[in-house]
């Protein structure tokens, strides 16, 4: 088995730990005999959307988005719908995630964005929504907690025909007011959870390579247990910071 990469704007969109989030896949794909490969998409440079099986973006600062958000939406966009719709996993994180909606908001400036998920990300007056988070999800297996952090300004709004990634346990989640965090769309996910994200929580990592390796098959295969009491801990350390 192989499980293909594509980190994209790894250079611009990666304030959130986000090398820690491949690195940790990577580990868990080798701990396994599961062959790991990598490859990156930056500026100008376009993908092949049969070619990745999991596609990762980030978070980044205000000035690299705006030049991320005008690229992907001239250089990447067709390709990465083909992917998403293809069955490719996608996860967004943070800025990454609002890129994926309709459009959204830095400063007075509107944004379009990708339009692979119902939302729209807007400015509106408040503190930025900053603190420990924990989540309860649903990815197939059964509800599961998702504990991170989240730093932004941007409130994100659902539109009727998108779906939360979860519901906010604890932290402010999309917008603060409607108990929901992230978007979920087939393989799709977008979170505002970081910290990083991975790490802290195994179990989600796990479920990625899951779905990406059953990518075109009939079935998801099995992964072999690991050892997890070092990330068991990490991932109850994140939960109490966020719950207790």
């Amino acid at each position: 088995m192989e499980l293909r990469l594509l980190a994209l704007y790894p250079e611009q969109m990666n304030i959130y730990a986000d090398r820690g989030n491949i690195l940790f896949l990577r580990r868990r794909c080798e701990w396994r005999g599961i062959t790991f490969s990598y490859a990156a998409a930056g500026p100008g440079e376009r993908l092949d959307p049969g070619a990745h099986d999991l596609i990762y973006i980030g978070g980044g600062q205000d000035r690299d988005q705006r030049v991320v958000a005008v690229d992907l939406v001239d250089t990447k966009r067709e390709n990465l719908t083909s992917a998403v719709d293809d069955g490719a996993v996608l996860l967004a994180v943070c800025g990454g995630y609002q890129l994926l909606g309709h459009s959204y908001q830095l400063g007075e400036e509107r944004i379009t964005g990708l339009g692979l998920a119902d939302l729209e990300t807007v400015r509106e007056p408040g503190e930025r929504l900053i603190g420990n988070v924990a989540i309860e999800a649903d990815l197939g297996t059964g509800p599961q907690l998702i504990a991170g952090f989240e730093n932004h300004g941007g409130r994100t709004y659902l539109g009727d025909d998108a779906q939360p990634l979860g519901k906010v346990v604890k932290g402010f989640g999309n917008n603060g007011r409607d108990g929901r965090e992230g978007v979920r769309r087939d393989n799709l996910i977008g979170t505002y959870l970081h910290g990083p994200l991975l790490p802290k929580n195994a179990w989600l990592a796990d479920r990625l390579i899951q779905m990406a390796l059953g990518r075109g098959q009939a079935s998801e295969p099995e992964l072999e247990p690991l050892d997890d009491s070092l990330e068991a801990a990490a991932h109850e350390s994140a939960r109490k910071a966020a719950v207790d």
